[in-house]
């Protein structure tokens, strides 16, 4: 079973900085998808970033290009999400998501309901 534990987030004003990190274990496979995905409150929960461990591609959200970066450490089973010049908007409770698969990637990877494993979450809290 895949588990997932996010940690990073935090309060910050506006324009600062932070950086997610997502510790997997328990994986059977050696390649899989992971995302970030973020829910605020009274909105729906959004994709914002997804990577897949086999070849690094990477995927964004319009909204966050330029602004997010995710990346991994192989070595620590670990994915990050960098997120700079935040603002009050990219206020959210903040997810990691795997799966073993996505058929259409460039597509799918933006769709919650394609990922088999969640962790706890991660708040961030952006201040103006």
């Amino acid at each position: 079973q895949v588990q997932l534990v996010e940690s990073g987030g935090g309060s910050v004003q506006a324009g600062g900085s932070l950086r997610l990190s997502c510790v997997a274990s328990g994986y059977t496979y050696s390649s899989y998808y992971m995302a970030w995905f973020r829910q605020a409150p009274g909105k729906e929960r959004e994709g914002v970033a997804a990577l897949y461990t086999g070849d690094g591609s990477t995927y964004y959200a319009d909204s966050v290009k330029g602004q997010f970066t995710i990346s991994q450490d192989n070595a620590k089973n670990t994915l990050y999400l960098q997120m700079n010049s935040l603002k009050p908007e990219d206020t959210a409770m903040y997810y990691c998501t795997a799966t073993r698969t996505l058929a259409r990637a460039q597509k799918d990877w933006r769709y919650g309901w394609r990922y088999n494993y969640w962790g706890q979450g991660t708040q961030v809290t952006v201040s103006s």
